[in-house]
């Protein structure tokens, strides 16, 4: 239902909104591909195509921004569809008139409603755009998208429950952690969204008829 799609998306701006102060451990700032988390056995650090060799420190730094990014919303989009086909029809937010697969929810959002989530999505990523990134008026034409030399890919500072470990192989455990379920949470939305428009059922029809059969 359209709970979990304005569930999601404020999710995903609060995960990319600006905190006061950011803290970056020390050992995290050199960026190499040797250095970087993510990597576990028995597959180690997974790059067939060799993108990672082919690239210096700052284009590494943007590919990792780049993956965290989605692995977030991955995430929230996964928990999305699940919350917004399990309360379809009984949800409080527009008269719980929203129904059907996940992926048909927003355009059944009321006029007016759905300029309101991207100009609010999209203040949001502005907000991540100014911590992460060198003002393009400052770039050379041929580094577009230059992060600052002192961010660390994904770490915008928003830590409202304080978990972000001191200790340095700690915090490379949960970064390791955060990108695991990202990249796991990445597949699952892109099979959701592939499955609901094969066939135009819900996810959660789909788990009942396999429970079902």
């Amino acid at each position: 239902m359209k709970l979990a799609l304005l569930s999601a998306l404020v999710g995903s701006a609060a995960a990319f909104a600006p905190a006061a102060t950011r803290a970056s451990s020390s050992n995290l700032q050199a960026f190499s591909a040797a250095d970087l988390p993510g990597a576990l056995p028995p597959v180690g650090f997974f790059d067939p195509l060799g993108f990672a060799e082919k690239a210096d420190e700052k284009t590494l730094k943007r590919y990792r921004e780049a993956e965290v990014t989605h692995g977030r919303v991955a995430m929230l989009a996964v928990i999305g569809f699940l919350v917004g086909e399990a309360v379809e029809g009984s949800s409080f937010l527009f008269d719980a008139q929203i129904s059907g697969p996940a992926i048909t929810h927003f355009t059944q959002v009321p006029d007016g409603w759905d300029a309101l989530i991207v100009t609010f999505i999209g203040a949001a990523e502005a907000q991540r755009a100014q911590i992460g990134w060198v003002d393009p008026a400052d770039v050379s034409y041929d580094q577009p998208g230059l992060l600052r030399d002192n961010y660390y890919p994904g770490d915008i500072g928003f830590d409202p429950l304080g978990l972000k470990p001191k200790d340095p192989e700690e915090l490379n455990t949960m970064i390791t952690k955060e990108l695991q379920n990202g990249r796991l949470a990445m597949l699952a939305a892109a099979g959701f969204l592939a499955q609901e428009a094969v066939d135009g059922k819900g996810i959660l029809e789909h788990f009942s008829s396999l429970i079902r059969d």
